[in-house]
């Protein structure tokens, strides 16, 4: 198998376990409708990742590195960055539903992935440069204010359907400009 053809399976074992994952969780996804949907067998999840669980933390890696390359944080304009992290977690559903599932099956797994504890001391240092600059308040410590932003970027995507259905009657809460025009605003609110 050359090279090229070793990673484009690589790549499709990857995009049916994301489908996959984000659907049903790390127990309740089946290697063999991956290794179907992906037009490959189990062998090669087991050869590229070693196991289910490392399949599931290639594909969650993966989506974070994706997420921090497409939404870089700017600490000057923290509404800003809410609003295009709203847009991304919008074009991009199954990130939260991976996001959940991962708090809920590896939370106790004792392993922390690099790329997300890099991306989120890169944050706070350059949330925590932009209060000592000026540019921002520093009501908030440089680690709360990074929560708060990154929480309020994800809240259409991670309601419960009750809420949903109330938000949905109430006044275009289910319109994409609303959505995000609140996101925005609530980050803007921290911030006076």
């Amino acid at each position: 198998m050359t090279t090229r053809d070793a990673e484009a399976t690589r790549r499709r074992l990857l995009d049916a376990a994301t489908q996959e994952f984000a659907a049903y969780g790390i127990a309740g996804a089946r290697v063999d409708r991956i290794a179907a949907a992906a037009r490959s067998n189990k062998a090669q999840i087991y050869h590229y990742f070693g196991s289910k669980d490392g399949l599931f933390d290639a594909v969650f890696d993966a989506m974070c590195r994706e997420t921090v390359d497409a939404v870089p944080i700017d600490p000057a304009n923290l509404p800003e960055y809410a609003g295009r992290l709203h847009d991304s977690y919008r074009a991009r559903p199954y990130v939260q539903r991976l996001a959940t599932w991962y708090r809920l099956e590896r939370a106790g797994s004792g392993t922390l992935l690099p790329v997300v504890m890099e991306s989120n001391a890169a944050k706070v240092r350059a949330i925590a440069a932009a209060q000592e600059a000026g540019l921002i308040p520093a009501r908030f410590s440089p680690v709360d204010l990074l929560g708060l932003v990154l929480h309020l970027s994800g809240f259409w995507s991670s309601n419960v359907p009750e809420y949903d259905a109330i938000a949905t009657g109430a006044g275009g809460a289910d319109d994409a400009d609303h959505q995000r025009a609140v996101v925005v605003a609530a980050v803007e609110a921290l911030l006076r």
